[in-house]
């Protein structure tokens, strides 16, 4: 398949779920493949919002840099925040402009943002709540925030240990140590979190400088937002949420999603 048509594939669609998750399966062996094209799906539904083109994106926790470049791909001005010097230096170097910085203080002005984006970071933060607010700080009112995670309960919850994460996190990681010989990436407490969907879409429900746009199964391949509505089923069946949301008060009479 053309880097073209899969730049273009519709969402949602089966043909794109299926492209995805064969790009998933193959992470470990070929990561700038798989990365490059999450990035282009994640930035088209970025692009469905709003006009790139000269805008401000942050890119908070974007590791190595692949959806940074994808922004600056489409015309946008794309800055990459990133804490951890491993996955900065991914790919051999980070790409230009690069900051070494934490998303809990982001070290710049309040506002200063068009979109603020996040993909896939949520769940390896101790206080999500904390980082919401300050991609909301560094927003301008009116600007667009793109967060997504995987959730705990999801079959891919556990990251490289899934789906033996349902039956305990310690007993995940000693059967992956088991099978490969060596420790997982990802250890729970540490730098993955056990995070579920309820609690974070009443976090934001609540807040009143955002209004949902788009609360959603990131890949599901059919009435994406449907899932998400059922509380219980969606913990499990989201595999994983993707929030877009617009920052300001919504208009006097407007419902809150």
């Amino acid at each position: 398949m053309t880097d073209v048509v899969e730049h273009t594939l519709r969402d949602p669609s089966l043909r794109r779920s299926f492209t995805l998750f064969r790009a998933f399966m193959r992470e470990q062996g070929d990561p700038d493949r798989c990365y490059s094209l999450l990035a282009r799906d994640a930035v088209d539904q970025v692009a469905r919002h709003t006009d790139l083109r000269g805008r401000i994106v942050l890119d908070v926790g974007g590791g190595p840099g692949h959806f940074t470049e994808e922004f600056r791909r489409r015309g946008a001005h794309g800055y990459l925040f990133e804490p951890d010097l491993r996955e900065l230096g991914a790919r051999g170097r980070p790409p230009e402009g690069a900051v070494v910085a934490d998303g809990y203080l982001l070290p710049v002005p309040d506002g200063v943002a068009d979109v603020c984006f996040s993909s896939n970071v949520l769940e390896h933060v101790a206080d999500p709540q904390t980082f919401l607010s300050e991609m909301v700080r560094v927003t301008r009112p009116g600007g667009l925030i793109y967060v997504s995670f995987t959730n705990w309960l999801s079959p891919w919850g556990g990251h490289e240990t899934a789906p033996w994460h349902y039956l305990g996190a310690d007993r995940a990681r000693a059967r992956y140590r088991r099978r490969t010989g060596r420790a997982a990436k990802h250890t729970v407490g540490e730098n993955l979190f056990p995070l579920h969907i309820g609690p974070v879409l009443r976090y934001v429900r609540a807040r009143e400088d955002v209004r949902i746009v788009s609360a959603r199964s990131r890949y599901w391949p059919f009435l994406p937002g449907a899932v998400t509505r059922i509380p219980g089923l969606r913990e499990i069946a989201t595999w994983n949420l993707l929030l877009i949301l617009r920052t300001g008060q919504a208009p006097a009479g407007e419902a809150r999603s």
